[in-house]
């Protein structure tokens, strides 16, 4: 099991480094009106945030450096008001990637371990750097917006955090949620394959039922498509145990699959063989 959680975070770090390589020039940053004053930005890796206020904007994640230009250009299409606010929702690069171009503009928010791993582990220094941290979370007031940062341990990473823009009732799960397919739970950087479970079933109780989703990947959604994602982990769980308990190897589980169900699910970065995978080494401890 060890080396294969090796295997994993070479694996996640090369992808990190393929990005950093990647020619960016033909992204487009496409803004979608979520509710009110909330709109998610797509462009390349994880979706963004923003809550476009008369008394300035607040930016939920930034993707990578390249694209921080075309962010700004989308934002302001939305509102011409400055840049008050950034959200780090965890530290892997295609959340943080453009930090040092907007700290220019506003102070970052993150969790305490996000700053701890963006030094220690993307290494990065200064301006990359979340200048404001918490333990388990903080409000931050902006117009007639309260938006609410909760930290969840033990799950994507070890430093995550949902936003939630609570009279819009709009929720930005980060990396807590990659809508209609397989996630990456980073089991080498604090992550847990049943503490994710625990966290997203908690968030399932937690607001109304009635909020809209921005997940960390994949299109805008709400509860209904969060609970699809909670059946898809729990069962995946559930199937992966029964057949460490019955002796089988991971090259039985791979062999067997995860089953017509779900086998569409699969994505680029995460198959159904490196989800299988992550399973096994993190239940089979």
């Amino acid at each position: 099991m060890k080396n294969l959680s090796i295997l994993l975070l070479l694996s996640s770090m090369m992808s990190l480094s393929a990005h950093a390589a990647q020619d960016f020039s033909d992204v487009k940053v496409a803004a979608t009106q979520v509710v009110g004053d909330v709109y998610m930005l797509e462009g390349a890796g994880g979706n963004i945030g923003v809550l476009a206020t008369d008394k300035g904007l607040l930016l939920v994640d930034d993707q990578f450096e390249p694209l921080a230009e075309k962010i700004e250009a989308a934002m302001k299409e939305i509102k011409v008001q400055p840049l008050k606010y950034v959200v780090n929702t965890h530290y892997h690069g295609d959340h943080t990637g453009a930090n040092a171009y907007f700290a220019d503009h506003a102070p970052i928010f993150a969790h305490e371990n996000v700053r701890k791993r963006v030094a220690q582990d993307n290494k990065k220094t200064g301006a990359h750097l979340p200048v404001v941290t918490y333990k388990d979370g903080v409000k931050i007031y902006l117009g007639n917006e309260v938006i609410e940062l909760m930290h969840l341990p033990s799950g994507h990473t070890d430093g995550d955090t949902v936003v939630y823009f609570s009279k819009h009732k709009v929720l930005h799960m980060g990396d807590l949620f990659f809508e209609g397919r397989f996630p990456y739970i980073d089991i080498t950087h604090g992550g847990s394959v049943k503490g994710y479970l625990e966290n997203i079933k908690k968030i399932r109780k937690s607001y109304a039922q009635d909020i809209k989703i921005i997940p960390g990947h994949g299109k805008l959604t709400d509860m209904i498509g969060l609970q699809s994602f909670i059946d898809m982990i729990t069962y995946s769980i559930d199937l992966v145990e029964t057949a460490l308990a019955e002796g089988k190897t991971e090259e039985e589980i791979l062999t067997a699959g995860i089953g017509e169900q779900y086998e569409s699910w699969g994505w680029q970065f995460i198959n159904e063989e490196r989800w299988l995978k992550t399973l096994v080494a993190d239940l089979g401890k």
